[in-house]
């Protein structure tokens, strides 16, 4: 378990937070982000539909970030794929809540990021996952509501997202059904999503292993003209051994 720089993450600048601890990969906080939430009972059709959602988006290069719960949560984070996903808790990261998603938490750590602003040993409360819904809301480009009922915490997600000037997107569902989701759309207030890859290609791809960077560094530039222009992520992908310094230059090993 570690600690992150708070200053180093440009969506979390303007919180007022005084640590944030973290376990895994910190990089993707520098990937772009969407945020997923939902009911922790969601229907079987809202958890495949974020599932697929959240495959199709990763595959073009996006992080999901969620909250690790049940339900929506779990499903966001599964379609991605641990190494594309940020789970963000309520709870320290000592502990692994809920119990029944302990062997997703374990392959979001091992794989992918974890990230919580409170104290090891700090037992989950309602307002702390209400506390942890502004991080998920605060990391992502968007957020989309899969599936939700008014007066839940989903809805808390929608009111920082709508304060912090977030598009909002939902799922389509029946009357009676999401009474969150089809209010948000009676009130023009989130945007339908019609069609899964229609809506992930609305979002630009990124190609991760062959933007200008990578291409840079596999053409074997010289080390000291590699650090002139891209310093500290030259100095982190040599820590992380991504990169090695033969004949002083630069050799990519991906």
């Amino acid at each position: 378990m570690n600690i992150l720089d708070i200053k180093e993450i440009d969506e979390l600048k303007e919180f007022q937070l005084e640590k944030l601890y973290y376990i895994g990969d910190k990089g993707l906080l520098k990937r772009p982000k969407i945020s997923i939430v939902g009911s922790r009972r969601a229907s079987k059709y809202a958890k495949e539909l974020t599932y697929r959602l959240a495959n199709e988006l990763a595959k073009r290069g996006y992080v999901i970030v969620s909250g690790a719960a049940m339900g929506i949560d779990a499903a966001a984070h599964k379609g991605a794929g641990s190494k594309n996903t940020i789970a963000v808790m309520g709870n320290g990261l000592d502990i692994r809540y809920p119990a029944a998603n302990i062997s997703l938490i374990k392959d979001i750590e091992k794989n992918g990021l974890v990230l919580s602003q409170f104290d090891p040993g700090f037992v989950p409360t309602n307002w702390s996952f209400v506390i942890r819904n502004k991080i998920v809301v605060a990391l992502g480009e968007c957020l989309v509501v899969a599936e939700a009922q008014l007066n839940s915490g989903s809805m808390r997600s929608v009111e920082f997202a709508l304060k912090m000037e977030k598009p909002i997107f939902v799922l389509p569902h029946r009357l009676n059904e999401s009474s969150a989701t089809n209010y948000l759309l009676k009130n023009d207030l989130a945007k339908p999503i019609y069609d899964i890859e229609e809506f992930a290609n609305s979002f630009k791809k990124i190609e991760k292993d062959e933007d200008q960077f990578i291409k840079y560094l596999k053409s074997s530039p010289f080390y000291e003209e590699a650090i002139k222009k891209y310093k500290e992520k030259i100095f982190e992908l040599e820590i992380l051994g991504i990169i090695e310094i033969r004949n002083l230059k630069i050799v990519y090993k991906g």
